[in-house]
Formats: C-alpha cells, sequence, structure tokens
C-alpha cells in the first residue's frame, strides 16, 4: 500500500508548515506522553514514594525512541491507546514498568499533552501574526501618502491613503494578538487530578496527606511551563478550553480573511496585486490571466478554519457531567486542523503581504474619475467666497452632477462635471481655478499622519519586543 492509493490530508502535504504539522505528530504526541510519566514519576519519588533513581534513568533513555509497533500490536488487543503505550514503554524499561502512570489516568497524559501542543501550536500561531505584520508595517510606511479612493458599500467614497487602508488590517491582527496573548497567559494545565478530579487515586498513594497531593500538582505543571493548573476538572479539563481556544483561531482567521477579499477586489480594479511569478500560468485557457490564487486560498482555508472552530463549541456545550468520550474523535480533527489550517493562511498572508505589487497610475486613474463629485463641497466654498449664494450653487452643482453621472454611466464617457461648472457664470470659477482644487492630496486628511502615529504608538513597540527572524521554539 503506498500513499497514492490512500487519503493524504492537504493541510500536511500542501499547506501547513513542518513546524506545526511536527506538533501534532505521533512523535511529539507519544514523547509527550513518555515526559509526563517520567516527570510524574520523579515528583512521587521527589515526595517519598518508593521509585528509585535506576527506574527514572531507564525511563529517561527511552523517552525518544517509541517502539510504535510493540504499542500498535498491544491496541489491537486491547483497543486502548494510553494502556498499550504504557505496555510499550513497560518493554523497553521492564524495571520501570511497575511505576509506570502510577496513580493516573488516561486524562492524565491525554489532556496534559493536548494542552501543551495547543500552546506550543498558539506560540507558533504568535510568531506567524509577528511576522505578517512586520510585512504589513513597511508596506504601510512606504504607501503612508498615497491617496486612493476609499470605497464605503463598494461604492466610491472620501479618500484615504494606500498606507492607511493597511493600517486597518494591521489593526484587526493587533487586536487578535491581544486574545492569542491572553490565551497563552491565562491558559491552565491539567495537572494530576484522577478519574473523575477528585485526586482520589493520589490521595490514596500519599495516605491521605492532602498537601503532598498539591505539591505533586504543582509540582507537574511546573515541569511543563505551566504556571497553573486548572483548579477544577471532572475527568478532562473544561471543554470550554477548546472552545475558547478555536475561538482566538476563528479571530484571526477572519482578519486574514478580510484582507484577502480586499486584495482580491483591488485586483479587480487593477491597483494592487498579490506576487505574480514570471513563468505562473493565470489560466489554461485565458494566458492573460492574474489570477490572486493566493488570497483564494486564503479565503479557502479561513472558511475551513471559522467553521471548524465551531465544532468544539459543540462538544463543550454537550458534555455529560464529568466527561463523555464524544469529544475526542472530534479534538483529534477538528483541533489541529484548525491550527494547520490558519499556519498555512498566515505563511500565505506573509508572502503576499511582503511582495504587494501597486499600480499608482491606476490608483490615479480612478481617482481623477470620481475626483470632481468628490470636490463639490470645496468648490461649494470657494464660489461662495466669491460672491455666490450658497443655496442656488448647491442646486446647481447637483443638477450638474446628476447631468455628469448620467453622461458617466448612461452614454460612457468622462466625468465632464468641473467643465459644466466652468461654464456656469454664477460660480465665478474658471477652469484652472477648478484645477487647482484637484489636487487628491487636499481629501484625504489626517490619513498619512495617523499612519505615524498608529505604527509609532501602537504597532513599533510591539515589533522591537520580538525577533521576527526568530524561529519558533517547541517546548517538549
Amino acid at each position: 500500500m503506498t500513499s497514492f492509493d490512500q487519503y493524504q490530508n492537504p493541510l500536511v502535504e500542501r499547506y501547513c508548515s513542518k513546524e506545526m504539522s511536527y506538533v501534532f505528530s505521533h512523535d511529539f504526541k507519544f514523547r509527550t506522553w513518555r515526559k509526563l510519566w517520567i516527570e510524574l514519576a520523579r515528583a512521587e519519588q521527589g515526595l517519598g514514594l518508593p521509585i528509585s533513581d535506576a527506574q527514572i534513568a531507564e525511563l529517561e533513555s527511552f523517552r525518544d525512541q517509541i517502539n510504535y509497533e510493540v504499542a500498535q500490536a498491544r491496541e489491537r488487543e486491547t483497543r486502548h491507546d494510553v494502556m498499550s503505550h504504557v505496555h510499550a514503554f513497560g518493554v523497553q524499561a521492564p524495571s520501570a514498568k511497575g511505576i509506570i502512570h502510577l496513580g493516573a489516568t488516561s486524562a492524565f497524559v491525554g489532556d496534559n499533552t493536548d494542552l501543551i501542543q495547543m500552546r506550543e501550536a498558539l506560540r507558533l500561531i504568535e510568531k506567524r501574526i509577528f511576522d505578517v505584520i512586520g510585512a504589513l508595517r513597511r508596506f504601510a510606511k512606504q504607501y503612508r501618502d498615497v491617496p486612493t479612493l476609499g470605497f464605503t458599500h463598494f461604492q466610491p467614497a472620501q479618500l484615504t491613503t494606500v498606507g492607511k487602508r493597511a493600517c486597518l488590517w494591521i489593526q484587526d491582527l493587533m487586536l487578535d494578538l491581544v486574545d492569542v496573548r491572553h490565551r497563552l497567559d491565562t491558559l491552565q494545565f491539567r495537572g494530576v487530578k484522577g478519574t473523575t478530579g477528585t485526586q482520589a487515586s493520589f490521595l490514596e498513594l500519599f495516605d491521605g496527606d492532602h498537601d503532598k497531593v498539591k505539591t505533586l500538582d504543582r509540582r507537574i505543571a511546573s515541569a511543563f511551563g505551566f504556571a497553573e493548573n486548572t483548579y477544577q476538572t471532572g475527568q478532562t479539563y473544561p471543554r470550554k478550553v477548546d472552545a475558547s481556544m478555536c475561538g482566538v483561531l476563528s479571530g484571526v482567521a477572519q482578519s486574514a480573511s478580510k484582507f484577502a477579499h480586499d486584495l482580491r477586489l483591488l485586483a479587480h480594479l487593477k491597483e494592487i496585486e498579490e506576487p505574480f511569478e514570471q513563468h505562473q500560468i493565470g489560466s489554461s485557457a485565458m494566458p492573460y490571466k492574474r489570477n490572486p490564487m493566493r488570497t483564494e486560498r486564503m479565503c479557502a482555508l479561513t472558511r475551513f478554519v471559522i467553521t471548524s472552530a465551531q465544532s468544539p463549541a459543540f462538544t463543550a456545550a454537550t458534555q455529560w457531567f464529568e466527561r463523555t468520550l464524544d469529544d475526542s474523535a472530534n479534538k483529534r480533527l477538528a483541533i489541529p486542523e484548525c491550527f494547520m489550517a490558519l499556519d498555512a493562511v498566515l505563511l500565505l498572508y506573509h508572502n503576499v503581504a511582503s511582495g504587494l505589487v501597486v499600480f499608482p497610475r491606476m490608483i490615479e486613474r480612478r481617482i481623477h474619475a470620481e475626483l470632481p463629485f468628490m470636490m463639490s463641497e470645496n468648490i461649494l466654498m470657494e464660489a461662495v467666497k466669491r460672491g455666490g449664494d450658497r443655496q442656488e450653487l448647491h442646486e446647481a452643482i447637483r443638477t450638474h452632477a446628476m447631468a455628469a453621472s448620467y453622461r458617466v454611466k448612461v452614454e460612457g464617457g468622462d466625468n465632464d462635471l468641473l467643465d459644466r461648472i466652468a461654464a456656469d457664470s454664477q460660480f465665478n470659477l474658471d477652469r484652472g481655478s477648478l484645477t487647482a482644487l484637484m489636487d487628491p492630496r487636499r481629501y484625504m486628511g489626517r490619513a498619512p499622519e495617523q499612519v505615524d502615529d498608529y505604527l509609532s504608538s501602537e504597532v513599533d513597540p510591539h515589533l522591537e519586543a520580538v525577533s521576527l527572524d526568530e524561529a519558533p521554539q517547541l517546548h517538549v
């Protein structure tokens, strides 16, 4: 049997990074299980249980050497993955066989590993967001004062700048960054809680010593870099943690989708495009096509993240009492795939943001086609200064604007509003005076200054605190 005759997950094959795929790999998972068993034994030894240094050393020597064949063969018999790996570990470390998983339930390795995986995956997402913000910041800085037509309802509105629009994209990601950091800062470990969260098995091991049980819990959390444990669990940590985690991922996906849709619209307007390689083919039938395939893929994958993030919410909403097993199969799919899909999205986002192609003349052309309408208030004020009656002039501009709009939309002609006004004696404005009012920079407000203020006060302090080129460090 080869990889060609079975379904392969495209998130792994085509889209996400090796780093993210590794976080949810068998090696990461089962090595973490073994480290959890080792740290449990070490902590139990430190609190007085009869576990020898030699037993712990033997476990350590096989921590990263997973005998998968033994575990898989055992699981075919027992139908229980955790006990199969306990058995496989014991085969390699026979002197420690009797103390592996001592006092623990399956959720000890399963849930704690899930939390470690989500933490490491979210750290990687955090780095990806920083990378994208850095690329967008450079773009916003470069185009801070380049006027462009703003749109509301995708209808022409007042002018903004290319850099100001990029700051809207950055701001979405900055809001996401707050959520990501909050989730990382407040993520709690499950620790050692026993079958229904009462720690009864550990209380029995330590002859009713509550302080030792609490100390054990804290030591395990500390060994894996968690500041604190979840105080209350059933058999599992609360599944609301998964729902909240995926909610954060959905939020990042929403921001990326907004950018991708904006860029697809800008590509249609021929104003800004994603990178297009020299030998890239846009269409098999239409050689001239420059399809925005990267941002289209972003939209596809963000849609997947946003919809998949709902699944853990339903799981959290339907857990019974201390737990039911209908969460397990769901978690195996929804959580890794949300992370991997978002990882792919942010890699695309960074690629696109780092190579955006701007067409200034197309931007200017659209501005000049619409600017006469936007100048109406300035024209009105200038004409009033020259002795005109505001109410009469307002009606005259309205009439001329409707006629110019008819010429553009119905007759397919150019916008001749300024010519009509120049020919109307009641405005007392010649074509030269009107042309002087046509500088787009008069109509973009504080957009360039807003870019400077936002980048310097809100963005730069965060970027300066992080090395964007630093490789993600996995902590297990």
